[in-house]
């Protein structure tokens, strides 16, 4: 077989020319594309489904929490306090959610207690609810009204935020279709 350096220049030459132009393809997101969810526990969400981040999104927040198995205990004590419509029509809040793990660190005998007082069960969870869309560029420094009547606060920097300085953010930032979500690590407290 005869070689042409020739043509093989050519076409190494088309070949560079090519491939900048498939890498735009493939390029990585922008700015605006890197907003979303984080937070170490973010990992875990299913990547397809209802559950995922894409399936919470169509959702309104107490459907979309439903999907998640690590908010179940939070789901039943929303149904208990019968807020699930009021939190699936409500617009443009934005919801702290705690785990199960988070329920499940406060004692039980104190934890059935709140499940079967209506009345101190709904002040928990509105207390755990916002009346405004805060998304992480408002966390660093925040301080925010909820629909309990009290003030919690926020503060942090990069993907590492604090709620009242004792629930961390494991995954920050999950839209529904109606709410912003940051799933925490520790139930909120309101002052009695």
């Amino acid at each position: 077989m005869t070689s042409h350096p020739a043509r093989t220049r050519v076409l190494v030459a088309a070949a560079v020319l090519v491939v900048p132009a498939s890498l735009t393809a493939i390029s990585p997101a922008s700015a605006d594309d890197m907003d979303g969810p984080f937070g170490s526990a973010c990992s875990t969400v299913p990547k397809e489904g209802a559950g995922s981040f894409d399936g919470m999104a169509k959702d309104p927040v107490a459907t979309a929490a439903s999907h998640n198995p690590e908010l179940s205990t939070l789901v039943s004590a929303v149904k208990s306090a019968g807020l699930v419509d009021t939190l699936n029509n409500a617009k443009d809040i934005t919801v702290f959610a705690p785990t199960n793990d988070a329920f499940a660190k406060i004692p039980k005998a104190d934890l059935d207690k709140v499940l079967n007082d209506k009345e101190q069960l709904t002040k928990l969870l509105t207390y755990h609810v916002v009346g405004e869309q805060v998304t992480k560029d408002k966390l660093a420094d925040g301080s925010f009204k909820t629909l309990e009547g009290s003030k919690l606060t926020t503060s942090g920097s990069d993907d590492s935020y604090k709620v009242n300085d004792t629930a961390k953010i494991v995954c920050g930032d999950v839209a529904t279709s109606n709410a912003t979500v940051h799933i925490i690590d520790t139930v909120l407290m309101p002052e009695s």
